[in-house]
């Protein structure tokens, strides 16, 4: 009864491993993204960023987009960091338009494929009662630099 018992948790174990190993190989890969910045920007628009993702890859784009977020109020300030090392890192930056009322924002799912990275972009919109400012949502990360495209959804 023992050997029977025995056997049948090892054949348990080992049809469980490869199952769980074989869906895994078969599903993206989750991406490492590190959170700069994400939030609202409250200039009505005056900061003249249109809707659009943005993959940057060099310190001058960066700095221009900084100046540019920061026209009417300085949003850098609240980044978790404005100095990138873009020999190690991309940031990618998505921006909705500008919203008439406030509570909407952004969040991002980043995933790999053998052939690219996938930013699948999530706005989520306001639930009751919002309130009247205008907004433009946007999300601000850096992932670790590589050779694959960046595709956004």
């Amino acid at each position: 009864m023992k050997i029977k018992t025995l056997i049948l948790l090892s054949l348990i174990f080992v049809f469980g491993c490869k199952c769980n190993k074989t869906s895994t190989d078969m599903a993206s890969k989750s991406v490492e993204t590190v959170l700069i910045a994400k939030g609202n920007l409250y200039g009505s628009g005056a900061e003249g960023i249109e809707k659009q993702n943005l993959v940057i890859t060099n310190e001058k784009d960066w700095n221009a987009l900084i100046n540019q977020m920061d026209t009417i109020n300085k949003v850098s300030q609240s980044f978790t960091e404005t100095k990138i090392d873009f020999s190690k890192y991309t940031v990618i930056a998505v921006f909705l338009n500008v919203k008439g009322s406030g509570g909407h924002s952004i969040d991002l799912d980043v995933s790999t494929t053998s052939e690219q990275k996938i930013v699948t972009v999530k706005h989520k919109g306001p639930k009751g009662n919002a309130t009247s400012v205008m907004t433009q949502p946007y999300y601000i990360a850096k992932l670790v630099k590589s050779n694959l495209p960046i595709m956004f959804q």
